[in-house]
């Protein structure tokens, strides 16, 4: 499996919950809180049903919400697949 970016991160949540506030498409966006960004638990939420679809990684409830960056969550889905690896 191909290890997840930031960018593929931006993508599943424009996907799944709408445009970033006031962020244009190339703004660096790894180090922005999900609150800073304008996404709520509910978005991660449904980003990472996105997720598991895309990467077949499953990311719980409780690991979703832990996660406070984009960075943070490409992080832990790359963990997550490589431990299931």
């Amino acid at each position: 499996m191909a290890q997840i970016t930031v960018d593929d991160i931006r993508r599943i949540l424009v996907a799944c919950a709408g445009g970033m506030e006031g962020l244009g498409p190339d703004a660096d966006i790894t180090h922005l809180t999900f609150e800073e960004l304008g996404y709520d638990s509910l978005a991660l939420m449904e980003s990472a049903a996105q997720i598991k679809q895309d990467f077949g990684v499953d990311v719980s409830d409780d690991e979703i919400t832990e996660v406070t960056t984009p960075k943070e969550l490409a992080d832990l889905v790359n963990g997550l697949a490589a431990r299931a690896a």
